[in-house]
């Protein structure tokens, strides 16, 4: 889509703390991004690194305590949901935003039949008559591919298989035709065939409903097949977002090299090992002061530890990254950095 298209959502400088017994956590630190309409927006990274606490916070879906928006602005059709209303932000969930969340056996109510979860959106948000939202819902499901849809309606989520479900969860999601959806790792738990069928039936309903989409995941790989763009996120920072191809072609932050490298390749030598990167993503009991990355990069090196990178601008129309090798040569040799 064309870059010149208003963003559908716009995220300014948005910071997300908990608050522990061991003291705050800063979970998301001053993240900016857009998502324009009809966009797919890839949201990559390990886990702990504020992939989901970040998109879980633009809907104010963490309990508070012990979280808290401590600032930024999530501005979706013309308000700022952060500080929307009770009132306002329940007309906002499932309605206008949709969301898929990591595993549907938990997301799903057990003692409520899937007719009933998928009806309980289109009548209190939709003002459908009973009759109606059943119509609806035997719609939804015939539209995400589960069988005989009609019947299927009186049955409990544990009647279904967990590819099923995901189908269900997304039927529910899709069921107010919003404008956003947003998808939290939505394949994790399933096996790999039942993986490719979700994302296809994705694809499809993207391109029939023309709504944007946020994708959480792990997996660069899933990204390289459906994101127009990618946003890579760590400890609760984006380090580098761009278009989708160049993000792969060239990427400059250090740690979205090594995601990258630890993606299977369709080709090679078999004997090639995947490699991993060494550590974990840290526990962020500050307000990041210098590069979160630098105990694990490579690269690393005195001003890492001094100074706090800022995204910049690369060559690339909409490619940034934060790191300081962007302002010199990769060439040159760089002490290691203390601790």
């Amino acid at each position: 889509m064309p870059d010149t298209a208003m963003p559908i959502l716009d995220v300014k400088g948005l910071k997300t703390v908990f608050r522990t017994r061991g003291g705050e956590v800063h979970a998301v630190n001053s993240v900016d991004f857009h998502l324009r309409p009809g966009e797919l927006l890839g949201v990559v990274g390990e886990s702990g690194s504020g992939k989901s606490v970040t998109m879980m916070s633009l809907l104010r879906l963490l309990p508070s305590p012990p979280a808290e928006m401590r600032n930024g602005t999530v501005m979706f059709d013309g308000q700022d949901l952060l500080k929307a209303s009770p009132a306002a932000l329940r007309a906002v969930r499932g309605s206008k935003i949709g969301f898929i969340f990591q595993d549907p056996m938990t997301s799903l109510n057990p003692v409520y039949t899937v007719g009933f979860q998928l009806a309980e959106p289109l009548r209190a948000h939709m003002g459908m008559s009973k009759s109606q939202a059943r119509q609806r819902a035997v719609e939804l499901l015939k539209l995400v591919g589960i069988p005989d849809a009609e019947r299927r309606l009186g049955d409990y989520p544990h009647q279904f298989s967990g590819g099923m479900r995901q189908r269900v969860m997304i039927a529910i999601a899709l069921a107010c035709d919003p404008k956003v959806l947003i998808a939290d790792e939505p394949t994790t738990a399933l096996d790999v065939t039942i993986q490719a069928q979700i994302i296809e039936l994705v694809k499809e309903l993207r391109q029939k409903l023309g709504m944007a989409i946020i994708w959480i995941t792990h997996d660069l790989g899933v990204i390289a097949g459906i994101a127009d763009r990618v946003m890579v996120m760590y400890a609760g920072e984006v380090v580098e977002e761009g278009p989708v191809d160049e993000i792969f072609r060239n990427p400059q932050h250090p740690y979205t090299r090594a995601l990258l490298k630890t993606v299977p390749a369709v080709r090679g030598p078999r004997e090639e090992r995947l490699q991993v990167i060494e550590g974990q993503p840290p526990i962020m009991h500050h307000a990041p002061a210098a590069c979160s990355f630098r105990n694990r990069c490579e690269f690393a090196f005195d001003r890492c530890a001094r100074e706090h990178p800022e995204l910049q601008a690369i060559d690339a129309p909409g490619h940034r990254a934060a790191c300081f090798l962007l302002d010199q040569a990769l060439t040159q040799t760089p002490e290691a950095v203390d601790g």
